[in-house]
């Protein structure tokens, strides 16, 4: 966790270092502006501490406009930076063609000016829209045909939710939203695949109840992800509890033509309190006919284990929640989002997830509700 946070805030810090030299390069303004402006950018890089620290002490109104103003800040530099340095590429391209050709290109440079506003007006545009593209939840449907699901029950639908990230932004309203698009769907199971709450949780009792009036004829189940651990694990066990949910950690259970199998996220192993039975020993022994859906926070899925679960869905990349944040998640994850066959009959499904962590801003990475069909097949 030490190492996160140091190599978090030395990231996010460059950020900010590379955004004031852009904005000192273009208005070249003095030492008092500069002394006010780095203040005002140190405060923002330390507002994830602040807001920790104003939640458990109790101080939700300001940790909650704290959360708003230095999350949005937060995506709005990422775009920032983002933008800026494709103009800088595009700056050492035309130096770089002048030297070569020994012509002088400067005309076609953008002025400092121009390489601060251009920026700063598209990533303040894609924030203002990706907060509404936050809130508007989609469905996203797949169906999967198997010989395993009974003839006489024909089909077992699943509904996902992951990444809801329940606290301080995400509240009520969202979860009104992420609901709607589950009762649409009428499931035969819920699952959460991990990240259902965020920071402190101690005024969330709300939001239980309102995922306690989903009953699908099934049941529910969750596994643990990384924000669990995060939030503080015994909290968030009875915040999931209290939402009824069967929380599987390292466990499975039986249903009708379908066993589910969840395994804790591997945040729990970094501070020992793992629990349960690795997936490859819980998968083993579970007999060839039936249908086994395993539940895995991260998109990973682990050599030993393939062949031995049909169909495995997770979260947790968001799909990086704000292009082009998403280039760098898909040099680590191979499937990040949406289906793919692997190797041995197993298949993998990510969610882009229901919620936002960090800014309430996602850009063509929009939040779903996945409705998975297992229907019988000869």
């Amino acid at each position: 966790m030490t190492l996160f946070l140091l190599t978090f805030f030395l990231l996010y810090g460059s950020l900010h270092l590379y955004a004031f030299q852009k904005a000192r390069a273009a208005f070249a303004f003095g030492t008092l502006t500069s002394i006010w402006i780095a203040g005002f950018m140190l405060m923002m890089i330390v507002s994830p501490i602040i807001i920790r620290l104003s939640e458990k002490a109790g101080f939700d109104l300001f940790a909650r406009l704290m959360s708003y103003a230095g999350y949005t800040w937060m995506g709005v530099v990422f775009l920032f930076a983002s933008f800026s340095l494709v103009i800088d590429m595009y700056g050492l391209i035309i130096y770089s063609g002048g030297f070569i050709l020994r012509q002088d290109l400067s005309y076609l440079a953008i002025t400092k000016h121009y390489a601060f506003f251009i920026p700063l007006t598209v990533s303040i545009g894609i924030a203002v829209y990706g907060y509404f593209e936050a809130g508007n939840i989609r469905t996203e449907n797949l169906t999967i045909k198997s010989h395993k699901i009974p003839a006489e029950i024909n089909r077992v639908r699943i509904a996902q939710i992951s990444d809801v990230h329940l606290g301080l932004i995400v509240k009520e309203d969202r979860l009104k939203r992420i609901l709607a698009e589950v009762k649409k769907a009428d499931p035969d199971i819920l699952v959460s695949t991990g990240d259902l709450v965020d920071g402190q949780i101690n005024n969330l009792s709300g939001l239980a109840a309102m995922l306690r009036e989903i009953n699908p004829r099934f049941g529910k189940y969750a596994i643990t992800g990384n924000h669990e651990f995060y939030a503080g694990l015994d909290q968030s066990l009875n915040f999931t509890a209290q939402a009824g949910f069967t929380l599987l950690r390292g466990e499975r259970v039986d249903l009708e033509g379908i066993t589910i199998v969840g395994v804790d996220d591997p945040q729990a192993r970094s501070v020992g309190l793992y629990r349960g039975k690795p997936g490859k020993d819980l998968l083993s022994d579970v007999p060839d006919s039936r249908f086994i859906l395993l539940l895995k926070h991260r998109p990973l899925v682990d050599g030993n284990s393939r062949g031995l679960f049909d169909l495995q869905i997770s979260g947790h990349v968001h799909r990086g929640q704000i292009f082009p944040f998403s280039i760098i998640t898909g040099l680590y994850y191979q499937t990040q989002a949406g289906f793919a066959t692997l190797s041995d009959g197993s298949s993998l499904y990510v969610s882009r997830g229901s919620g936002t962590w960090g800014p309430p801003i996602r850009f063509l990475s929009p939040p779903e509700v996945t409705v998975i069909d297992l229907v019988h097949a000869e």
